[in-house]
């Protein structure tokens, strides 16, 4: 190691304190690295927010159809990325559908 390392955009590098998207293993040391379902946004679209919730700042339009790659979820939102260069953020898991279903 070359010492500490600059904080990445939150918005642009699936990262968090607890988590990282598998293709970051080489680059950020976190306590567990997730290889990512692939989910596809539905039919209405959805908005990718910076936090979970419905009065968050949307960093992101997703376009029906657009994958979506889930790292975390619980049962009203999804946590996830476009792929490892983001963008990053959060959608309904209503919003989401699973391609191989």
């Amino acid at each position: 190691m070359s010492g500490p390392v600059a904080k990445p955009d939150a918005h642009r590098v699936p990262l968090r304190g607890d988590l990282a998207h598998v293709a970051l293993a080489g680059r950020y040391f976190v306590p567990h690295y997730v290889v990512p379902m692939q989910r596809m946004v539905g039919d209405m679209g959805a908005n990718m927010r910076a936090e979970a919730t419905d009065e968050s700042e949307i960093v992101y339009d997703l376009s029906p159809g657009q994958r979506f790659d889930l790292l975390d979820s619980n049962a009203t939102w999804a946590w996830g990325c476009l792929g490892p260069d983001g963008p990053v953020g959060y959608v309904k898991t209503s919003e989401l559908l699973d391609p191989f279903a």
